[in-house]
């Protein structure tokens, strides 16, 4: 099966429902998170959460250092991440997400965040991150195992534009992986 073919699109049920603690880390969560990389490289994404790939457990995968083939790969898997802080004035950035292929929207979000998780060792490890992408993407993958998406952070009338292009970028043939679209 092609790795973009497992990224499960918006409006999955999967994609707005709270997601279960891993209690075991084991071969199956091993697996899920190798899984997860290959999809989310073979994507051209930052970050995936297990719901976009149909699982409804807390498992992140990040990597913002990579920029497609040829460069240096640096992933970071988080399991059972919880967000200890996340202050700092608020930044407004272009957000994507591999669930809404073909469309970018403005979301507001603390500037520094602190993160804590288990690595695939059972490792509690914390990440912390100001004003660049590791912050926001902490924080988008984290939304999303709380079934919250970027969609979310939008006022309603913005929320029913972002769907519309949505909407259109998959008549399109837009494709997890895709930020824009062009119109004919």
């Amino acid at each position: 099966m092609n790795p973009l073919d497992e990224i499960v699109l918006s409006p999955a049920p999967v994609l707005t429902e709270e997601c279960a603690p891993v209690e075991k880390i084991d071969d199956e969560i091993r697996a899920l998170a190798k899984r997860m990389l290959r999809d989310m490289y073979a994507a051209d994404g930052c970050g995936l959460a297990a719901p976009q790939v149909g699982v409804a457990k807390q498992v992140v995968v990040i990597d913002v250092d990579w920029s497609g083939k040829g460069s240096k790969k640096n992933p970071y898997v988080l399991i059972n991440p919880k967000v200890i802080t996340a202050d700092g004035p608020e930044r407004t950035t272009g957000e994507g997400c591999l669930s809404f292929p073909g469309i970018t929207v403005e979301v507001k979000r603390p500037s520094h965040v602190v993160v804590q998780a288990l690595d695939l060792n059972g490792d509690l490890l914390q990440y912390e991150a100001a004003d660049n992408l590791l912050a926001v993407c902490l924080q988008h993958e984290i939304d999303h195992l709380h079934g919250v998406t970027m969609i979310d952070h939008l006022s309603p009338s913005a929320r029913v534009r972002a769907m519309s292009e949505y909407q259109d970028a998959l008549d399109a043939g837009a494709r997890p992986g895709d930020v824009e679209v062009e119109e004919d």
